[in-house]
């Protein structure tokens, strides 16, 4: 079994104004095993991003403690920041320097010496593709290039531990896919990370082990099939032709679906959980036809974290499209573990 490398109790952090009270961490606690990727899976607001805050030492938390490799995090930041790395939504890169100015910079920051950040810098771009584009301002870079390079500057010292905060937010299929490919190299090469997502795929693909996270609490953790297991069942999926069918056909499906709630719609898509799904299928199908309702598809399929997360909330995470269009809405995390930044 791995030893614990990050250990979170209690932490809690609330946000006062004039009109309301926000809780943004209500008693969280989390463990992180050293050389996995740990996903933090929710949606905006659901406290991902301020655990990360905290455990970045960019705020200080109301109540808890918070240990890195059995350091204090609030006692002793300055060490803190020695042992980690971090990237954000947003890449905290100068665009008016060249990726290569970028990575020397943040080396001399840290005080690596000319010689050793010009020798990291160089062996960053490799690494992540960016040796063409090095000698060129970083304006000129694409939405995936400046994410691979701010991830770059996470690296820089090597830090045991990598903070990712929705890290391909805003990214196109096949940048998202380079960089997932890149955080599994980091891991397979000893380096601890924790990801906030709110992207189920991206959970599924990176993450050895996953805590859900909503108001402010862990509501649920374990590994991806772990988690899956939980649900367990089969989901019997149908869309219908007609709209004015909906009713009709939901009602038919929950005569044979289990747990609550008991019908899942989408559009002219509805899903339900089911025991035995090949016979259920074959009830199902059955009276749908019987009542006249035409459908446009019809199949089953296994639990997917979609339902996970539906079974623990009682809602959708927020949609994570592949065309990684969406913008998660909440302040980067990208300059923690930087001097000067």
């Amino acid at each position: 079994m791995r030893r614990p490398l990050i250990e979170v109790e209690g932490l809690t952090k609330v946000y006062r104004t004039r009109s309301r009270t926000v809780h943004a961490l209500a008693g969280l606690d989390l463990t992180v095993p050293e050389g996995v990727v740990k996903g933090l899976l929710g949606p905006n607001g659901a406290g991902k991003t301020t655990v990360v805050k905290v455990l970045t030492t960019l705020i200080t938390p109301d109540a808890g403690t918070a240990r890195i490799d059995g350091v204090d995090v609030l006692a002793d930041p300055a060490r803190i920041r020695r042992m980690i790395g971090a990237s954000g939504q947003y890449a905290a890169v100068d665009e008016n320097l060249t990726g290569a100015e970028n990575l020397r910079m943040i080396g001399k920051l840290y005080h690596l010496g000319g010689a050793a950040a010009r020798r990291r810098a160089a062996e960053l771009l490799e690494l992540f593709g960016l040796v063409q584009a090095g000698n060129r301002p970083v304006k000129g870079y694409s939405g995936g290039m400046r994410r691979r390079l701010d991830l770059a500057g996470a690296l820089v010292t090597r830090p045991r531990v990598l903070f990712l905060d929705e890290p391909t937010t805003g990214l196109d299929p096949r940048s998202r896919i380079d960089l997932w490919d890149v955080i599994r190299n980091l891991v397979s090469d000893g380096t601890t990370v924790l990801l906030t997502t709110q992207y189920l795929e991206e959970a599924d693909q990176l993450a050895d082990e996953i805590s859900v996270v909503d108001g402010g609490r862990v509501i649920a953790a374990g590994s991806p099939d772990e988690l899956k297991s939980q649900v367990g069942g089969h989901r019997i999926v149908v869309v219908v032709q007609d709209r004015a069918d909906i009713g009709r056909a939901t009602a038919i499906l929950a005569r044979h679906g289990e747990g609550a709630p008991a019908v899942g719609e989408q559009g002219r898509e509805l899903q339900v959980a089911v025991r035995h799904g090949p016979a259920a299928l074959q009830r199902v199908l059955a009276d749908l036809d019987a009542a006249g309702i035409r459908l446009h598809d019809a199949g089953m399929r296994r639990p997917t974290l979609d339902d996970v997360f539906l079974s623990v909330t009682g809602h959708t995470a927020a949609p994570g499209p592949p065309t990684g269009d969406r913008s998660a809405g909440v302040a980067p995390a990208s300059t923690a573990g930087r001097p000067g930044r």
